[in-house]
């Protein structure tokens, strides 16, 4: 049954993949037509629903051979936290009928199936702390709104793209290219971690932590930086550059390091070739978009999303603290950020309601959201210790 999650996870990759590019299509082909009904739309969302399905038969069989939910992990939130998204974007769909909100969708799901790969894939029992119903309460429903949020922040980059004013350099032009640039850092890191996985490249280090203890640390990429009196044990291994700190972890901040240092390298490579901003060069896309449709997408994703993350992340996880902690509240980080993203949402909400915060400054609102619900999906998650780390 591991293996058939496998392909049937990989199936479902490929088919998305397939379908941008028929979203672009249909984004083209919608000049002088109304959003959504052409052929190329036909056939992007009936690829994106075979993918989905094939997605969910990765969700069951992997859920069958490990008897339990696949949200136990990194691997296995993400690639569900892909699937959310993918389902919300084909409810919201069949409502709108906005084949650029596909385009944008499914290029984010492919990013979070890609990323997920980064992390060990094997199945493993769950650790007694998580040998509870309310783990596929809590994380699957928390999951889910996430994945309708995200929608408003697809939402918000098409509107922004068509209406920020490209040719007039400013501080809109400049932040909306910072977007991209991350949208490509996510894409070289992905790229160099798996050109070095193939590679089957480890070196591994004798190290001194933080408490004076001597420990080991296995690096999957060259050692640009190296832990705290580090003795690399590896024969052929690159050897760190500079010595960190104990209180730095060195292989964390070597793959932060070769992470931003491709992305600068593949981004001004795609500037060298285009000669204009990214922003600049995919914004033609969405040149036919209705912005009023695209803000009126946008808050009511956050108007959905937002009771369900409520549900998910704050409510049922207080509920499963109490049982687990014999406490409801205990200002663990992942805590706190949950906390963070549900005030950032309502104060969204009062914002566009009433202040009037419509259009573009929504569209701002819902790209900082998806920024903190990406913080608390990578860096609360793989750097701040705490009872949430599992992963």
């Amino acid at each position: 049954m591991a293996e058939l999650s496998a392909n049937f996870l990989y199936a479902a990759f490929l088919i998305y993949l397939i379908a941008v590019p028929v979203f672009g299509g249909a984004i083209r082909g919608t000049k002088g037509a109304k959003d959504g009904k052409g052929r190329w739309s036909a056939i992007g969302i009936t690829l994106t629903i075979f993918g989905f399905l094939c997605h969910l038969g990765y969700f069951i069989a992997r859920w069958s051979a490990s008897g339990h939910a696949p949200v136990s992990n990194m691997f296995e939130f993400t690639t569900s936290f892909g699937m959310m998204l993918v389902l919300a974007f084909i409810i919201i769909y069949f409502i709108y009928r906005l084949p650029s909100l596909g385009m944008f969708t499914l290029s984010i799901a492919l990013l979070l199936i890609a990323y997920a790969s980064m992390f060990p894939t094997d199945i493993t029992p769950l650790i007694p702390s998580l040998q509870s119903n309310w783990l596929y309460i809590h994380v699957t429903t928390a999951a889910l709104g996430q994945a309708i949020l995200a929608i408003s922040f697809v939402a918000g980059v098409i509107f922004l793209l068509k209406h920020v004013d490209q040719s007039r350099p400013g501080k809109k032009t400049f932040w909306l290219e910072v977007i991209m640039f991350i949208l490509v850092t996510t894409v070289a890191f992905i790229a160099v971690t798996s050109a070095f996985r193939m590679a089957d490249y480890k070196a591994e280090f004798n190290w001194v932590d933080k408490k004076e203890a001597k420990s080991v640390m296995i690096y999957d990429m060259p050692a640009l930086v190296g832990p705290h009196e580090g003795e690399l044990l590896t024969e052929g291994a690159m050897k760190p550059l500079i010595e960190l700190p104990a209180i730095f972890s060195g292989r964390k901040v070597n793959t932060v390091i070769w992470s931003f240092g491709a992305g600068l390298v593949l981004y001004g490579a795609l500037r060298l070739i285009f000669r204009k901003r990214i922003s600049a060069l995919i914004s033609p896309l969405v040149k036919n978009v209705n912005l009023d449709l695209v803000d009126e997408v946008g808050y009511r994703a956050v108007s959905i999303g937002f009771p369900v993350f409520t549900l998910g992340a704050l409510v049922f996880a207080m509920i499963w603290a109490q049982l687990a902690w014999t406490r409801f509240w205990g200002w663990d980080p992942k805590e706190v950020w949950a906390l963070i993203t549900f005030l950032f949402y309502a104060a969204y909400l009062h914002l566009r309601l009433s202040r009037g915060w419509h259009g573009e400054k929504s569209a701002w609102l819902a790209v900082i959201g998806f920024a903190i619900i990406m913080f608390n999906l990578i860096f609360v998650n793989l750097v701040l210790a705490g009872l949430h780390s599992y992963a």
